[in-house]
């Protein structure tokens, strides 16, 4: 009898309320590498990804054993610092010489279905020493195998850098795919795009509560610049946080999410408030000195960067929130804007007018000169930090055309991210899944 071919997306998901569950197996991660993978010259590590093998085909490779396999391996590779070896080098066997090969790691998996459900066993080899730094055996429904493969994916990248691994992160951004500005989400592979909002008008400045539960946005449909709140766990929860005459823009949600900082001309000048989640205005920070957009917390929550023209060009200004002290802290540059705090503390990115263009900068908070990250020509604009800290993700424009790209904090890897039809702009990247 020939082996089945087992489909990964017509089985119909099974009614529990866990996702998966995951069973360590009989060795748990006994050794952790923590690679430093800012350093500026780091040599990418090799790693092999054969194809899963299915139990119950006589370890017959299906389809679904190819596209989990690749699955995983490009989650691995998006982190940067990882090396995938082509499985046409070994043809994809599990018996392969790893050390042979050149693989730093090998991840070996194999999978059974049972019924609606899916048993996937994993484990990240180290060939060099002969021993299995991690492993995992995963059962859920089988329409939930990409969160279960991606899970393990970002345990690796725990186990190899110390940092949880963001491959089950999502970005938020605008495009104009259908004739109208809408917001959409995209996981980080770009394997599903889904629109999120249908107001078939403008629709800007996406943000993610902390919890990445919830995303607000701007939009114009009403004929005003109004802020709007939906729940991205729900299709039909969308409503209005602020629909104050003028502006009501972008918010930064602090770090607990039980409040967030707007940008509200409702006075007049368009300056930075303080709101809760149903909208309730709690308190003024800026009063008509000059412009005051684009606010972006610290991770403590103390201290917000934000976007004034005080000076006479739009420069970027951090105010102290315990007493609402403001001090400047770009000074190179006549047109700096859309600050974004990284999640380490330790930058803020930024975009300025560099030789007629856009480039992407980065700065100390405490100030100092800042370093150009992008010189590719174009412009880049709004940048928005991965939750790791190690990627920024922004939208360049050339040609004519509007793309998200990201870039390492280092100024290097630089690449669209994911690419469709129409423009795409204002990037936000959601936070870290637990």
């Amino acid at each position: 009898m020939p082996p089945r071919h087992h489909s990964l997306s017509r089985h119909p998901a099974l009614a529990v309320l866990a996702l998966f569950t995951v069973l360590l197996t009989a060795m748990p991660a006994l050794a952790r590498v923590y690679l430093d993978i800012t350093a500026a010259e780091l040599r990418k590590v090799p790693v092999a990804v054969p194809y899963f093998i299915a139990k119950d085909n006589g370890q017959q490779v299906p389809e679904a054993g190819r596209k989990m396999a690749d699955l995983l391996g490009r989650g691995l590779a998006f982190h940067g610092f990882i090396e995938i070896i082509p499985p046409d080098r070994y043809q994809g066997r599990q018996d392969t010489d790893w050390r042979a090969l050149g693989a730093d790691f090998t991840v070996l998996g194999q999978y059974q279905i049972e019924g609606n459900a899916i048993v996937i066993e994993l484990r990240l080899i180290d060939p060099n020493e002969g021993r299995m730094l991690l492993g995992r055996r995963l059962r859920g429904p089988v329409g939930q195998y990409r969160e279960m493969i991606l899970k393990f994916c970002d345990e690796i990248i725990l186990n190899l850098t110390g940092q949880p691994g963001i491959s089950r992160t999502h970005i938020a951004f605008t495009s104009d795919r259908t004739g109208h500005k809408e917001i959409y989400l995209a996981d980080v592979l770009g394997d599903e795009i889904r629109q999120v909002t249908n107001h078939r008008d403008l629709a800007v400045a996406p943000r993610f509560s902390p919890d990445g539960h919830h995303l607000s946005y701007t939009t114009y449909h009403h004929g005003n610049a109004d802020l709007y709140i939906t729940d991205l766990r729900q299709t039909v929860t969308t409503r209005p946080l602020s629909r104050r005459p003028g502006l009501n823009m972008a918010p930064a949600w602090l770090p607990d999410g039980k409040s967030m900082v707007v940008t509200l001309s409702k006075d007049g000048n368009p300056d930075l408030y303080r709101m809760d989640p149903k909208g309730k205005i709690l308190g003024r920070l800026t009063a008509n000195a000059g412009i005051n957009v684009s606010p972006s917390f610290s991770p403590d929550g103390r201290r917000l960067a934000f976007v004034s023209d005080r000076s006479g060009t739009p420069q970027i200004y951090i105010m102290e929130l315990a007493n609402k002290s403001v001090r400047r802290l770009t000074f190179e540059g006549t047109y700096n804007t859309t600050p974004n705090w990284s999640p380490k503390g330790d930058l803020i990115v930024y975009s300025g007018e560099y030789k007629g263009h856009y480039n992407l900068f980065v700065i100390s908070p405490e100030g100092g000169p800042p370093t150009l990250l992008t010189k590719s020509w174009g412009d880049h604009e709004s940048p928005c930090w991965s939750p790791d800290g190690n990627q920024i993700v922004y939208a360049r424009h050339r040609n004519e055309e509007q793309k998200i790209c990201v870039i390492f904090r280092n100024g290097k890897g630089m690449r669209v991210l994911f690419d469709q039809r129409g423009n795409q702009t204002f990037p936000q990247w959601s936070p870290q899944v637990p």
